[in-house]
Order: C-alpha cells, then structure tokens, then sequence
C-alpha cells in the first residue's frame, strides 16, 4: 500500500502543478501532452484527470484506514515519501 500513496502523492502534485499553470498562464500541461490544445479532452488526458482525483481521494481518506502505512503508535506520517 505504500507503494499506492506514493504514487498517488505523484499524481496529486502533478495535478496541482498543473492546476497552477492553468491558473497562472492560462496554459493546460496535461491538456497539451495528451490533447489539441486548451479546453480539449482526448481519452487520455481524461484518464490522467481521473486519476489525478482518485489519488486525491487516497490522499484524503487512504492513509486513515491503511494499517501499513500507520507506525505502531496509531499516527499517520505528514509525509508520504518519508521512509519510516
């Protein structure tokens, strides 16, 4: 599972970037990868949207229920990436 949360970490601040560079410069990274341009979905770049959510959902709500990723104590580690 914590291979799981890594990756959706990744995708998450990705989306964010992302999300950034919209917001800034009116420019869609995702959407100029995988798409025609600005404001066009191709199948893919609808994919990578997608899981781009659902790792926010992990984020949200995985760590608080996976039993891997918890250190005996019962708390969850802030950071994802941190080797414990």
């Amino acid at each position: 599972m914590k291979a799981l949360h890594k990756i959706a970490w990744i995708l998450v601040i990705v989306g964010a970037l992302n999300w950034g560079l919209v917001g800034l410069f009116e420019f869609d990274l995702v959407a100029t990868l995988f798409a025609d341009g600005f404001g066009t979905l191709s199948g893919i770049s609808r994919f990578v949207y997608v899981l781009v959510g659902i790792s926010a959902l992990v984020g949200l709500f995985g760590k608080k229920c996976c039993k891997t990723c918890k250190p005996e104590g019962g708390s969850v580690s802030s950071n994802p990436t941190s080797e414990e």
